[in-house]
């Protein structure tokens, strides 16, 4: 059964789609079955792992994304007269990624209408994803900066939530929204075990290094001491190849002129997410 991770920080900006898009390459790589799920309007991921135009291409040919997990029907269309039952399978997307060899279920803009009306909404990405789960060894999850309906479906869905931070000022703001969030959502759903897997400092620009760096790394580990959550050993620092990585379509190690020094980094991050996740290999 695949275990489900979902990428969550309160503030933007943290770099958190290209981590997860780089953990999902890394995770295919190593032979894990995996489903990245886009659960942002702005559809970052979805871009990253298709290509801009593959998936303006998919928007106008007007196939599902996971709007339609959440509305709970396909629309009808030139090949179906009328509206039909949605399967997951519908709409997850095969073969996508660098390598072709990732799935993911894509997002688009009007997901934004869920949080219009989000009534009895909340559990239905968690039902789909229960039905592909022995298909898969991980769902990575990525998530909107902001609580919503969507970020309570993403607990549904999700066994540990990943915490990237960019060591900045103010680092720290987003982290007191997500405990709080975290607590209201375990108290009114006590069946369900969720956990912080860590937060892991991912400096996705320059700027975060240095002394201001520094201090927002002691002020986010002093917060995360405090209410007993994690802190990844290894940071992914900030590297221009990161970027090239999006654009040229690649896993970070096979990006062109990267360094050997930020391929190791990021082997250890990967590493250490696995380890923390208890996702091995079969022997």
């Amino acid at each position: 059964m695949a275990i489900s991770v979902s990428f969550i920080n309160m503030k933007g900006g943290v770099g958190k789609t290209t981590l997860a898009a780089q953990l999902a390459h890394a995770a295919r790589q190593s032979g894990f079955r995996t489903l990245a799920v886009d659960l942002d309007p702005q559809a970052n991921l979805s871009q990253a792992l298709l290509t801009p135009a593959q998936y303006l291409k998919h928007l106008k040919e007007r196939k599902p994304t996971v709007v339609q997990v959440f509305d709970r029907y396909l629309p009808a269309s030139e090949d179906e007269q009328s509206p039909r039952p949605v399967d997951v399978h519908d709409v997850i997307l095969e073969k996508v990624g660098y390598s072709h060899d990732l799935h993911l279920i894509p997002s688009r803009l009007e997901l934004s209408r869920s949080l219009k009306n989000p009534t009895g909404k909340e559990r239905r990405l968690a039902r789909a994803m229960a039905t592909v789960a022995d298909e898969y060894d991980l769902f990575i999850i990525d998530c909107a900066p902001t609580e919503s309906i969507l970020t309570e479906a993403a607990y549904f869905a999700s066994r540990f939530v990943l915490v990237p931070v960019k060591p900045e000022y103010l680092a720290t703001i987003g982290l007191p929204l997500l405990a709080r969030s975290l607590d209201e959502f375990q108290l009114e759903n006590d069946d369900h075990t969720i956990e912080i897997l860590g937060i892991v400092f991912n400096h996705s620009s320059s700027y975060s290094v240095g002394p201001e760096g520094n201090q927002a790394i002691k002020e986010v580990t002093a917060e995360a001491r405090k209410r007993g959550w994690p802190v990844f050993d290894t940071h992914v620092r900030y590297s221009a190849s990161y970027p090239k990585s999006a654009r040229e379509g690649t896993a970070i190690g096979s990006t062109s002129y990267v360094r050997w020094d930020v391929t190791q980094e990021f082997t250890r991050f990967r590493t250490e997410f696995f380890e923390a996740i208890g996702l091995k290999k079969d022997s």
